[in-house]
């Protein structure tokens, strides 16, 4: 589990096949889970600079290979005596999203970001969302996108100073929602659910 709070900007060194090398200060343990522009991944090596990560296939048929280039947005998994903040963040990539259009404001920048209209109902106004691994806060939702707000500090300490019109983004939509809409979906063909069914369920998440 994380939380969308970035904890680092790392550096790709590689990625061939199914392995990502990052360049990094976070001192990784073989079998750590660590999130890459919002996906989880798992440690597989440990060097000198940093680590080396394997890319599942089904991650890899979702996410396209120029999230895994350049600088990435990197957090380590939460720990149990962590303090909490941001919001609940798996590490599960739904979609990817892109932006189309920027407007800059008195003290933020708004960004709007189209989507699978599939996943609109898994945002929800004023609730939270994960953008390449970062907590944000969704201000509205539309019939294919949604409108988000930076703050000045976030867009100095991430990534998204650099993005523009066009630039993809991971999405991670909120794991309530999904629960929530995966229930009710259920419902129609069960007249209720038992908690074997609720721990059956979210073991697929």
């Amino acid at each position: 589990m994380f939380t969308g709070l970035i904890r680092e900007i790392g550096t790709v060194k590689s990625y061939k096949n199914n392995i990502l090398s990052i360049r990094s200060k976070h001192k990784a343990k073989r079998g750590d889970s660590i999130a890459v522009n919002g996906v989880c991944l798992t440690v597989i090596k440990v060097n000198s600079d940093g680590f080396d990560l394997e890319v599942a296939d089904e991650t890899r048929s979702i996410v396209p290979p120029e999230k895994f280039q350049g600088k990435v947005h990197i957090e380590p998994a939460m720990k149990m005596d962590d303090r909490f903040e941001g919001h609940i963040v798996q590490g599960h990539v739904d979609c990817i999203g892109e932006i189309v259009k920027i407007t800059e404001r008195e003290n933020g920048t708004d960004f709007i970001i189209k989507v699978d209209p599939k996943i609109i109902a898994h945002i929800i106004p004023k609730g939270s969302i994960t953008i390449d691994g970062i907590s944000l806060t969704v201000n509205d939702v539309y019939d294919d996108s949604f409108r988000i707000t930076i703050i000045p500090h976030t867009l100095k300490n991430t990534l998204i100073k650099h993005y523009k019109v066009g630039t993809k983004l991971n999405i991670e939509t909120d794991v309530f929602a999904r629960y929530i809409d995966h229930i009710l979906a259920h419902r129609s063909a069960k007249k209720s659910m038992s908690w074997e069914d609720v721990d059956t369920m979210q073991m697929t998440y």
